[in-house]
């Protein structure tokens, strides 16, 4: 075999290899890492490059290297999982850094943390006085949390003492002109909905190539040359009530095809009845 293609093929081995030992490994492995993660991290990817270049030894003995460094890892997580004081070792503490307006020299010190460095963390979490932090925390990981005063945290809805509904993420309902009809049916809205909401602003489904609701069931859409709708435009009283009978009658449609017995179905195609005989022309 000649030497480029051994060279081809171990190397196509072990990206293969690598990839299988790191989902095995977890997805913490590529995210924040703890000292020992990172060595683990370095050593499987110099280990990888030896098995894929050194002809002069056998390659089965870099994947036995690779298996035991994951082994390792693997069970450290697992230790560090049962055992505090082992974790505190491997994956360290918790560093306060700023109390109640005071900054620690000697952790900042310890942490090899300059101010400007902490001061540019501190901007990133909208924070440029320090005086205004209650209390800033550097994690294991390295990242910075803060907590501000009270007095410079932002209004909420609850220190005002009003009572919010509960908020869900938007449904994508249509993606690159292709009906997602769980999320259509999460959003709790069915197909003749959509087909009706489309055709309220001259549509095709084809044209489509966003489509979200949102919790409040407000349907937006991005077209395929990117055009937003609705369009922030004051529409005229007459098309807003059209559009709201539109979408009283389509309601009652959902409500009747979804109810649970004949009873609650002819409630509400006793009620779709006379909304139509009142508001729709004949």
């Amino acid at each position: 075999m000649p030497d480029w293609f051994e060279i081809v093929l171990r190397t196509f081995t072990a990206v293969v290899i690598l990839f299988a030992l790191t989902k095995a490994l977890g997805k913490r492995q590529i995210s924040q890492l703890s000292p020992f993660e990172y060595i683990t991290g370095i050593s499987i990817g110099n280990v990888a490059g030896y098995m894929s270049l050194d002809l002069d030894n056998l390659w089965y003995l870099g994947v036995i290297s690779l298996l035991v460094w994951v082994s390792l890892s693997v069970g450290m997580e697992f230790i560090t999982m049962k055992s505090k004081k082992v974790r505190d070792i491997f994956d360290g503490k918790a560093t306060v850094l700023i109390k109640n307006g005071k900054l620690f020299k000697k952790q900042l010190f310890k942490e090899r943390l300059t101010l400007d460095e902490l001061l540019e963390q501190l901007r990133k979490k909208d924070v440029y006085r320090v005086a205004d932090v209650e209390f800033a925390v550097m994690e294991p990981s390295g990242e910075i949390n803060v907590l501000l005063k009270k007095a410079y945290r932002p209004i909420t809805p609850d220190m005002l003492g009003w009572k919010i509904g509960e908020e869900h993420e938007a449904k994508t309902v249509i993606m690159d002109g292709e009906v997602e009809y769980d999320a259509l049916e999460k959003s709790g809205h069915d197909r003749m909905w959509l087909e009706q909401e489309l055709k309220r602003n001259k549509l095709r489904q084809e044209d489509i190539y966003l489509a979200q609701v949102d919790s409040n069931g407000k349907l937006t859409l991005q077209t395929a040359d990117d055009r937003h709708l609705p369009e922030n435009i004051q529409s005229e009283p007459k098309e807003r009530v059209a559009i709201l009978t539109e979408q009283f009658e389509a309601e009652l449609i959902r409500l009747e095809r979804l109810a649970r017995n004949d009873k609650d179905r002819q409630v509400y195609q006793s009620a779709l009845d006379r909304f139509q005989s009142r508001f729709k022309p004949q």
